[in-house]
């Protein structure tokens, strides 16, 4: 029997052999672009199989087919998917790809684990290269990097200060009490975004008996990241789009991918900037006279004498008129086989500041490292440190007359004060203080050092010809040691009563995060294929900020030991987030997608922290032109597409508990109930998201016009409301009412010229925003500023969430304002020319838009504005005098100022060397580029975009910021 049956193998193999070796032939091929450069790292996948492999560094690849052959679909990031049919008589092929300028073929998320093309996503999804990140005009910080580039944000600086700090706020506004910005996630890590005050109230008095204050002029940490070594950014504006992500999605998502390697040759590149910044706009001085001296109380003599000898002096040219050398070197290195590939980068920026003693400095070391273990296992590594020091000055609103700015509202151009010959810095009489000597010896430093570690774990369980299951592994630890040190000698001027302050903080954070999850595809047909994903998440977060105030220092010591008084103060915030999730997608005929998937979350933030609230989202597009019967040829794409999600927002730590503070009375140390009232009841806020759209594309995707329109709420939004004074609190925490944000955004890519020699891309971006508060469950609430009679926000049932409101002499208080702009739109140029140049320019214009302009405040009560004797209406009365008699008779309206503007915010001219040097060189580029360079605006002061109240919902409020700059840049860098 056993001698039967090896004959009968025997035979089987003979005859059966050759068939099983000729059902496969291998393919092979090359990808090459327009121009016949090879195309690496482009995917190349057996259509309706689950069979691909991707090119080497040459363009090459090889792959097994199936003997009777098939269509290999060749796709690349920034060019046309394209295919072609391979047998075993046409089994060598070259194929050349075409550039993708609407972006059809552009990958998106849709999922924490999924992802589909441009050409049938249900949402209205915003990217940013890495060339229209970096590749114009490089922006100080990553934060400034992202203003004018993103459909549908409204994003402001919320001071000049060297080291960054942005405000950043997409489609409207999404609380008034909770978070306002997106959640930053790079490489799958959740990135901490907290802005960490110095403590510097203590000194400015800009809120008194505080401990720190949003006043205080903190950079976020998101500045922290090097925008060369980002590859694409994704940005989720709305809930409709990252309800899969849950109670931290409310505001938006932006999803950060930095650089990988690619197999091939290790290339080396090194660039190098050099440049100068300098103050965007002076105000200029006010020209006086022995008349305006005199009306003003201010010193003649002094004045005549200043006069006679030459030194009446232009201190704001002094202060803010430093010209600062920046420069910015770096290195990478990428390679890899076809198991193992890197990127390593080394950069160093250094920037001086329009202040003297100002400046930025960043040092940065990343390796990103991706290996296949096997043929279904791979692994990526993320590892980025991160060392920057930010000395930021003294600026912004203070009560004390000490930042530069208010302190030279009051000053007169004659008075001296210069040092002497020994350095001593005569007294300011004008003011609590002199800025030239504040200038000189105070300190007021960021110094922030952290680890940013990812790991991506890619696991193939199941694979069969129709179906694959994987395993999909993210997460990461975002951890950093922030430092803020501010001096104040003995020796200041305001520094008599205190005789010298310092202030050190140390801020320690701790963000985990992972999520895990299964995906499976399952191809039921050629015109059908699903991909469900499911799995959980969880987010940890520590902060612990300890700051310390020491006073009457001795013998002029910074060590807080070596001090008479000290002072401290601790806040800790811990809180874990869990979540779950699944999601389906449906792909019918390559041109319907079908997405539905639900969320469910729960914080210790919230009152009930073991309650799961449920999140869904769904999504619907419809690809015209990927169905049979679509026959016109006038249109190469047209989408129409719906979608539905809700996100949240949880409660602020801590506001479910009435927290206790400390109390001294007497010498006897004890604690006492805070005003604030808890509420063990508070809910996340909730938004809910619906977004539609029509996508088209038309003389051979020359032309593509993609229109959404959304309707977001904002249902139970977190307030602190006040309560009756005999309750023994102030004000608690309640979920008060509902929000609304409906908008229009509008994005036209276009290349009008694709010449030979000549190329010209354009994209032109329109979009606007709408807010109303359609519920509220308490009396109108002002917030966000000092008084009704400088003007503040108010939320009020019926009204825009965003209006501004003051009194208006016996009109009482009425609104006089409002911050949203009507309308912003940016224009994005690149003209390629002569074969090796490139122009590339970003102009935005925000139109309309409201500030309040409380610097102009100050210089007129300070008699100190450029324009104060002038007479703008023609009515005999001179701008100053009148401004203030308005204020005093009781109208805010002078100070509530349109803040729209055009800005060229970037421009940049490159040529790229086509003869080299040497052979080891292997590319060579230099460029020119400029930063805000041009503005024009009717706004009265340094900058339209001013937030001197840091992040949060009251922005647009302008109070002495570190002043605007602009820079010029010039570029080289070579590749190896």
């Amino acid at each position: 029997m056993r001698q039967i049956l090896k004959r009968a193998l025997l035979v089987f193999m003979t005859v059966a052999l050759p068939a099983l070796l000729l059902a496969q032939v291998s393919v092979s091929g090359t990808i090459t672009d327009a121009s016949g450069n090879a195309v690496p790292g482009a995917s190349i996948k057996l259509r309706n199989s689950n069979l691909g492999t991707s090119s080497d560094a040459n363009g090459k690849f090889s792959l097994m087919v199936p003997g009777s052959g098939g269509t290999l679909e060749i796709s690349a990031i920034s060019f046309k998917t394209q295919t072609v049919q391979v047998s075993a008589s046409n089994s060598n092929v070259s194929i050349q790809l075409s550039e993708d300028v609407g972006k059809l073929d552009e990958v998106i998320v849709t999922g924490l684990a999924t992802s589909v093309k441009r050409r049938n996503l249900a949402n209205a999804v915003a990217t940013i290269s890495s060339r229209d990140l970096s590749g114009t005009a490089p922006a100080q910080t990553f934060d400034a990097a992202l203003n004018g580039k993103i459909t549908g944000a409204y994003i402001n600086a919320n001071s000049g200060a060297p080291g960054g700090g942005i405000s950043v706020k997409l489609r409207g506004v999404t609380s008034i009490f909770g978070n306002t910005q997106p959640l930053f996630v790079v490489d799958g890590v959740f990135i901490d975004n907290t802005t960490t005050s110095a403590g510097l109230t203590f000194v400015t008095g800009a809120v008194r008996n505080a401990s720190t204050s949003n006043q205080d002029n903190p950079s976020s940490r998101i500045a922290d990241l090097r925008a060369e070594d980002i590859e694409n950014i994704e940005i989720l504006k709305g809930a409709s789009a990252a309800a899969i992500y849950g109670s931290k999605a409310a505001a938006g998502v932006v999803l950060i991918t930095t650089k990988r390697g690619r197999q091939g040759r290790t290339k080396v590149s090194f660039s190098q900037d050099i440049g100068f910044v300098k103050v965007r706009k002076l105000l200029g001085t006010r020209s006086l006279s022995s008349k305006i001296v005199t009306d003003q109380g201010w010193d003649v003599a002094e004045y005549n004498a200043a006069v006679a000898a030459g030194k009446v002096y232009d201190y704001e040219k002094e202060i803010y008129g430093e010209t600062g050398l920046t420069r910015n070197s770096s290195v990478s290195v990428t390679g890899g086989t076809d198991k193992t590939s890197f990127y390593f980068s080394a950069s160093q920026k250094n920037e001086e500041g329009i202040v003297k003693n100002t400046g930025f400095r960043s040092n940065s070391l990343r390796l990103n490292v991706d290996h296949r273990i096997t043929d279904n296992i791979k692994i990526g590594l993320t590892t980025n440190y991160i060392n920057s020091s930010a000395d930021r000055g003294l600026t912004n609103n203070d009560n004390n007359s000490v930042s530069y700015g208010v302190a030279l509202s009051t000053t007169p151009g004659f008075t001296e004060l210069h040092a002497d010959a020994n350095g001593n810095f005569p007294r300011n009489k004008y003011s609590a203080s002199n800025p030239l000597e504040t200038i000189a010896k105070i300190t007021n430093n960021e110094g922030v050092n952290r680890f940013i570690t990812g790991i991506n774990l890619d696991a193939i369980f199941q694979k069969s010809a129709q179906s694959t299951t994987r395993f999909i592994g993210r997460g990461g630890i975002d951890f950093y040691n922030l430092k803020t040190f501010a001096l104040f000698p003995n020796t200041l001027q305001f520094q008599e009563v205190n005789q010298g302050t310092s202030a050190q903080g140390f801020a320690k954070s701790l963000s985990t995060n992972f999520i895990l999850s299964v995906v499976n595809n399952y191809m039921l047909s050629p015109n059908l294929s699903l991909t469900t994903s499911a799995g959980i998440t969880q987010e940890n977060g520590d902060y612990d900020n300890l700051l310390n105030v020491a006073t009457r220092l001795v013998g002029g010591q910074s060590n807080i030991n070596m001090a008479g008084a000290l002072t401290a103060f601790q806040f800790r915030n811990k809180n874990q987030d869990n979540g779950i999730f699944i999601q389906e997608e449906a792909s019918i005929i390559d041109a319907i997608t079908l997405t539905a998937g639900v969320r469910f979350d729960r914080s210790t933030n919230n009152g009930d922290p073991d309650k799961y609230y449920a999140f869904p989202k769904a999504g619907l597009s419809w690809n015209l032109t990927r169905m049979n019967f679509w026959k016109s040829k006038l249109f190469d794409n047209l989408k129409i597409r719906a979608a539905y999600g809700q996100a949240g927002n949880f409660p602020a730590f801590g506001s479910k508990f009435n927290s206790i503070v400390i109390a001294n009375t007497g010498g006897l140390l004890g604690t006492l109930v805070s005003t604030i009232r808890g509420n063990k009841d508070i809910e996340p806020e909730r938004t809910a998201e619906l977004e539609a759209g029509l996508d088209f594309s038309v003389l051979n995707s020359k032309l593509n016009v993609e229109i959404t329109f959304y309707n977001k709420t904002i249902t139970g939004f977190l307030l602190q409301r006040p309560v009756a004074g005999s309750s023994g609190f102030s004000t608690q925490w309640i979920n008060a009412g509902d929000l609304r944000n409906r908008g229009i955004e509008i994005s036209v890519n276009a290349q009008p010229v694709a010449a030979k020699n000549v190329r010209w891309t354009s994209t032109v971006n329109f979009w606007l925003n709408r807010s109303k508060i359609t519920k509220l469950d308490v009396d109108p609430v002002e917030l966000g500023a000092f008084a009704t009679d400088l003007g503040m926000f108010r939320i009020e049932e019926g009204k825009t969430a965003t209006q501004i409101v003051g009194t208006d002499g016996t009109k009482g208080t009425v609104k006089l304002g409002d911050a949203e702009p009507k309308f912003q739109m940016n224009f994005f140029n690149e003209v390629t020319f002569l074969k090796n140049f490139s122009v590339r320019f970003l102009l935005h214009w925000k139109h309309k838009g409201d500030n309040l302009n409380l610097s102009e405040f100050l210089t007129d009560l300070g008699g100190t504005s450029p324009d104060y004797d002038g007479d703008d209406d023609g009515n005999g009365v001179i701008n100053g005098t009148q401004r203030i008699n308005d204020y005093f008779d009781g109208s805010a309206r002078n100070f509530v100022q349109e803040a729209g503007y055009l800005r060229l915010r970037e421009i940049g001219l490159y040529y790229t060397f086509s003869k080299l040097p040497a052979s080891f060189i292997k590319g060579l580029r230099v460029g020119i580029s400029a930063n805000n360079y041009f503005t024009k605006t009717k706004y009265r002061n340094y900058d339209p975009e001013v937030s001197n109240f840091g992040t949060g919902f009251s922005t647009n409020v302008d109070v002495m910021p570190f002043p605007a700059s602009k820079r010029a840049t010039f570029h080289l860098s070579v590749d190896f």
